[in-house]
């Protein structure tokens, strides 16, 4: 390659990795795995090294990538967090061994290295002010990090003040653990929330929250491995200052091996390769480091690296195995994901019997067929995937995989949207989906079943006393006050909620049916539009496309719905159960907001926003979640933002909640 070739390789190597980097540390969300970011990073260092005055400043072999997330109070770390030099094979292990002993020559100091597991986690500084915990801080750019100090005190493992009252700076990684990691996308995937790419990317974006609500529920732990400052302590060895940070309280990286010589090093490399099938913490290498902090001192640093550090990266474990089947499993929203039954097959240490395949369009574009030879690996040591399949071996006895037409758990009808890759089951009473139903059938926004919620409706489910949402009505006094801990008055509280739900207006029972893209307030147009749920029941696809606010997909996913022999079973229930199943409003003849449309914003003092929507509704007019030219009222509450700035950009007509009220009256 010439250097004209090479220049236009760095340039395209530049954009990619910077655009990788900016998915991985930013995103927290990467694209490719982090083996194909390793080798475009190498293959950009090697190129540079060849071609050194193509150096630049913005390239990310001389910076660290991460940046500082909005909404975070920015931290200018006094010590730099630094990245470390990778390497992929031993040989250049052997021309680092080679620099150090240099240098230990020339200062006359002894050279001894530790070896330590490289934490596949998000990098951040704790700091402590006579001992006491009172800030922690990503790594960022390694000059500038995020203050996450609120995020960090609902770890369980930072010790909030430490056995002795010093002043200290210490770095660590924070990760989430294998199996904990396992449990959060087992829960995100019941849920239908997208899987963590991997645990790396789980932890990075759990410390990153603005809401320390959602990082507390995160399983995140911490493994110290630095003493980043301190002005009183002093140290001649790296091994020295962790065991004095392990003995104040601190949770030390529990890998940390004292070796004489490379090839010690070299040995305990490949133990560590060897035993990291039985950590329960993902690590994507081993680093390597002079012990004698004096050496360290005087041998320096890069500006993005240590000179006397580096981290031998594993290469990812592949192995072969055939698919055996292709079945399907259905999530708690009716969406069917594909698994593969696999040939059982150990790959980083885990016996491997079964993947998901996501969905069909990921079976089409791979070309998995039943029977085929694949590459099975795992995706940041945790996930197992299909990596490759090997066509080469195929012999015409395999089976192309037909997504099913019917529901494997219920029998019910199976539809893919326009624009999506998922398959559903749109079953009202399919037991795969049952207890996200029953939850959003007595949710505030749809029958408002007061006291009926997710702990209640799991033991009554679990009880045998809960099969389908009829069943909530047909529930006695005996099966309530047969759950732990639930008292005489809970009980007479929920069956009087219960009873009360029976008369809510049918908008409130068209939405709590879940009929895809059917929320609150298309509920409302169509209870307005077909007076009762036997007229809504007939309605054709044409008849409810014509309808203004119905489009054709949710034309479709109506009908769909109701052809369903599950659905008119359940509504006949409901029907004998005594709730309503009548437009109730008809009677009500003021549309004094007819043709009108009214967006909220700010904080009411007498409604809260569902109660002023639900009264707008009520008086014929319409709420909007945007401020536009057709908006006629913006009611203003207090500390009002954006969308009271445009209305008065654009002149609308602002309204206080006491000008609200005058205007209902």
């Amino acid at each position: 390659m010439n250097k004209k070739q090479a220049k236009k390789r760095i340039e395209e190597l530049r954009n990619e990795t910077s655009y990788h980097a900016k998915k991985y540390y930013d995103d927290d969300n990467p694209e490719i795995s982090d083996f194909e970011y390793d080798m475009m990073m190498l293959e950009l260092r090697n190129l540079e090294k060849e071609y050194p005055d193509l150096i630049t400043e913005n390239s990310l072999t001389q910076k660290v990538g991460g940046t500082v997330k909005e909404g975070f109070q920015k931290v200018t770390h006094e010590v730099p967090l630094q990245s470390l030099q990778d390497i992929f094979d031993f040989n250049e292990l052997y021309e680092f061994d080679t620099k150090m002993q240099k240098a230990a020559n020339t200062f006359n100091e002894e050279l001894k290295y530790i070896v330590e597991t490289k934490i596949d986690g998000l990098s951040a500084a704790l700091e402590y002010v006579n001992g006491k915990f009172v800030r922690g801080a990503t790594r960022g750019n390694g000059l500038v990090g995020e203050d996450v100090t609120s995020n960090m005190l609902t770890i369980k493992n930072i010790p909030k003040e430490l056995s002795e009252p010093i002043n200290i700076t210490v770095r660590g990684e924070v990760f989430i653990g294998s199996s904990d990691f396992e449990k959060l996308n087992e829960e995100r995937a019941l849920e239908e929330e997208p899987l963590f790419a991997n645990a790396r990317n789980a932890a990075a974006g759990s410390l990153r929250q603005l809401d320390s609500n959602i990082t507390a529920k995160r399983p995140l732990d911490i493994f110290i491995f630095n003493v980043q400052k301190s002005e009183t302590l002093k140290f001649k060895s790296h091994y020295e200052s962790l065991a004095y940070l392990e003995k104040i309280g601190f949770n030390v990286i529990p890998v940390k091996v004292i070796c004489s010589n490379i090839d010690e090093v070299i040995e305990a490399i490949n133990k560590i390769g060897e035993e990291r099938k039985n950590f329960n913490f993902g690590i994507d290498g081993a680093v390597i480091k002079v012990d004698n902090l004096e050496l360290r001192e005087k041998i320096g640093t890069t500006s993005k690296v240590p000179k006397w550090a580096i981290a031998y990266k594993y290469p990812p474990e592949k192995k072969e195995t055939i698919v055996k089947d292709i079945i399907c499993q259905v999530g708690r929203t009716g969406a069917i994901t594909p698994l593969a039954i696999l040939e059982p097959v150990v790959v980083a240490g885990s016996t491997i019997s079964k993947t998901t395949l996501h969905n069909e369009d990921f079976i089409k574009e791979k070309n998995i067929k039943i029977g085929d030879h694949i590459y099975i690996q795992k995706a940041g040591d945790v996930i197992p995937e299909v990596a490759e399949v090997l066509k080469q071996k195929r012999t015409g006895k395999e089976k192309e995989f037909v997504m099913p037409k019917k529901c494997p758990v219920c029998g019910a009808d199976v539809v893919r949207e326009e624009g999506e890759s998922v398959n559903r089951c749109i079953g009202i009473e399919c037991p795969a989906k049952i207890m996200r139903n029953i939850i959003h059938f007595a949710s505030r926004e749809a029958m408002n079943i007061d006291g009926l919620g997710d702990s209640i409706i799991e033991q009554l489910i679990q009880k045998g006393l809960l099969n389908n949402i009829a069943d909530i009505y047909y529930l006695t006094y005996e099966d309530i006050s047969s759950l732990k801990k639930e008292g005489d008055k809970f009980t007479k509280n929920l069956l009087n909620a219960i009873e009360k739900s029976k008369t809510n207006d049918l908008d409130r029972l068209i939405c709590a049916l879940g009929i895809r893209n059917v929320g609150t307030k298309l509920a409302k147009v169509l209870a307005k539009e077909f007076k009762n749920i036997d007229s809504l029941i007939k309605a054709s696809i044409i008849r409810l496309n014509s309808i203004n606010d119905v489009g054709e997909i949710t034309a479709n996913n109506i009908y769909e719905f109701f052809k369903q022999d599950q659905t008119i079973d359940l509504i006949n229930r409901l029907k004998s159960a005594g709730v309503n199943t009548v437009y109730l409003k008809e009677n009500n003849n003021d549309e004094r907001f007819y043709g009108k449309t009214f967006v909220l914003t700010g904080t009411l003092s007498e409604f809260t926003r569902d109660e002023a929507s639900q009264i707008i509704e009520d008086f014929g007019g319409k709420t909007s979640n945007s401020v536009s030219k057709k908006t006629s009222y913006v009611l203003a509450g207090e500390e009002a933002g954006s969308k009271l700035r445009k209305a008065q950009e654009l002149g609308i007509t602002i309204i206080s909640e006491e000008e609200f009220k005058e205007m209902i009256r």
